[in-house]
């Protein structure tokens, strides 16, 4: 059996290879614009050197680095006197908004945990995150405390405030507090759960410090030539409570000392008019974000050249030659490119693709071409399960060491203790690292199905349907779909002595699930099985397709 040392032989040479592939200039390790201090402090630190600087802007609403101290102070102290203490979770559940932000600040000053909610979560999957987090308030607005209300009958009472409403449990009333004096978080203390899906049981939640948060600046910003000046502009529609919304709305241009831009949607009219006025020099989208702007917009009459760093995501279309050629031909010196390879278990951006474009090289590569770790990751192929590296060249599994891996799951050590290995995360991805050093990502081995970029886990949508009381099993598998590139497509068999039909339970799964999980499906008097008690999957394939053909959307 191959020793640990083999391993650690493996890296020393793989890194080897990293140091001559970078591009000119990038160094070994992060560079830390303002040191190793906390989120808030860097936002007080911004404060003190740039306080007339816009930090942070949606619609009308917009802040200097000034206010947001402020007024992120001001809500941190009604927090605490509302009885947030360090080390307890609030739970933010709120679309992309400048009261989520200013919320995340308060929290992470107050040394509590930061949980992110799906704004799109229905009763059955919001009652799920709420019992296992177990926060002592919630961040919300009037009409998603309905979904709360909802869940009354599930979930202990929380407090609850509402940044629309009035009264003592109101923003108003929070940001009318006396500014918070201190800073209680720290650098290694728990301050975010950031709920991932799995193949087996419900989503878990990712344990991240503000240490890992701050790392994943730092060595994104080396890797990729990030402005540390001011200059830095992002434009954010990616949802914020997605850790890589996060990265980009929050913790890019705070860290940084520049300025988020946030869309609470996707609207290309709108994103080409903020790229211009604010002079936005970073977004990330998706190819048919791109596609829809090269389209639909006269991109050539605009002034788009701060945008230096464009990128994108392939989820149903893919990034090719063509599509940056024409990028490239309508906004002249942007170069557009897939973004990086990541996971919530290591807060998202371990290996870019960045300086690689020359002659589509990054492209034309065996896909998907990934590129190489940012300054302080290492990242080895290793034979699935255990923690012997393949030859260059050759298949295995991805696993990932970093300062922003995870310190584990939460309240789930059987998890962690799978997926966390000697500081190693385990991704469960197929990938190889060939002979010149560059990691390529050959799929997910976890069941997980993409809807529309959206990540859904079958094992997810199996137990949110068993929660219906005629449901006795159920299996989930995808099938490809024109529209949104992949669907789930659930299997249900049905309790004894029940009658339910599919349009039945197609009604409940839209009133207790995001729309994107909402499965097509089938009702069976019973599922194939293998002699060991296994669902076949591989067999429901083909039924899944055929009935993707004649159920509509």
């Amino acid at each position: 059996m191959t020793s640990q040392k083999s391993l650690d032989a493996y890296v020393d040479e793989v890194r080897q290879l990293h140091a001559a592939l970078r591009p000119a200039g990038i160094p070994a390790e992060p560079r830390y614009p303002a040191g190793l201090i906390t989120i808030p402090a860097h936002v007080s630190h911004w404060a003190a050197e740039r306080p007339d600087l816009l930090a942070l802007a949606l619609g009308d609403s917009r802040y200097t680095y000034a206010e947001l101290d402020e007024i992120h102070r001001r809500v941190a102290t009604w927090m605490s006197q509302h009885g947030v203490r360090r080390g307890d979770r609030v739970a933010i559940y709120l679309g992309n908004s400048v009261e989520f932000a200013i919320a995340f600040l308060a929290v992470l000053r107050l040394g509590a945990v930061h949980v992110p909610v799906n704004p799109m979560f229905q009763p059955a999957e919001l009652a799920y995150e709420l019992l296992d987090s177990e926060p002592v308030l919630i961040v919300t607005n009037s009409a998603l405390s309905e979904v709360i209300e909802a869940c009354e009958d599930r979930v202990p009472e929380i407090p609850v405030l509402l940044t629309d409403g009035t009264g003592e449990l109101s923003w108003q009333s929070a940001v009318a507090a006396e500014p918070y004096a201190g800073d209680d978080g720290d650098l290694d203390s728990l301050a975010a759960l950031n709920y991932t899906g799995g193949t087996t049981g419900m989503p878990k939640g990712c344990q991240h410090t503000q240490g890992h948060m701050l790392y994943t600046v730092a060595s994104a910003a080396t890797a990729t030539e990030m402005a540390y000046d001011g200059d830095y502009v992002s434009l954010c529609y990616l949802p914020i409570f997605w850790i890589a919304g996060e990265d980009l709305g929050i913790l890019i241009p705070f860290v940084l000392g520049g300025t988020s831009i946030l869309m609470s949607r996707w609207n290309a009219g709108e994103a080409v008019d903020l790229i211009e006025r604010y002079r936005v020099t970073l977004m990330t989208g998706t190819v048919e974000n791109y596609l829809e702007l090269m389209d639909t917009q006269d991109l050539a009459s605009r002034d788009l050249s701060s945008l230096v760093d464009p990128q994108a995501v392939s989820f149903v279309r893919k990034m090719t030659p063509e599509v940056r050629r024409r990028w490239a031909e309508l906004v002249p010196g942007s170069v557009l490119r897939e973004s990086s390879y990541g996971m919530t278990e290591t807060h998202t951006i371990d290996c870019v693709p960045y300086g690689f474009a020359e002659n589509d090289f990054d492209l034309l590569s065996e896909p998907v071409f990934c590129g190489v770790p940012v300054p302080g990751t290492d990242i080895a192929v290793v034979e699935l399960g255990t923690q012997n590296p393949v030859p260059l060249g050759e298949v295995g599994e991805i696993i990932v060491r970093s300062p922003s891996v995870t310190d584990g799951y939460w309240r789930n050590e059987e998890a962690t203790r799978e997926q966390l290995v000697d500081g190693w995360i385990h991704t469960g991805d197929n990938g190889r690292i060939d002979e010149q050093g560059f990691l390529h990502y050959l799929g997910r081995r976890k069941e997980m199905i993409k809807v529309n970029g959206m990540s859904v886990f079958p094992a997810d949508v199996e137990m949110l349907l068993t929660q219906h009381p005629a449901v006795d099993s159920v299996a989930v598998v995808p099938t490809e779909d024109p529209e949104t590139g992949q669907r789930p497509v659930a299997f249900v068999v049905p309790r004894e002595g029940t009658d339910v039909t599919a349009e039945e339970l197609t009604a409940w799964a839209r009133d207790n699930m995001a729309t994107y999980k909402v499965p097509l499906v089938a009702v069976l008097d019973a599922l194939p099985m293998t002699a060991t008690g296994k669902v076949r999957k591989n067999e429901l394939a083909g039924d899944a397709a055929a009935l993707n053909t004649v159920q509509p959307s």
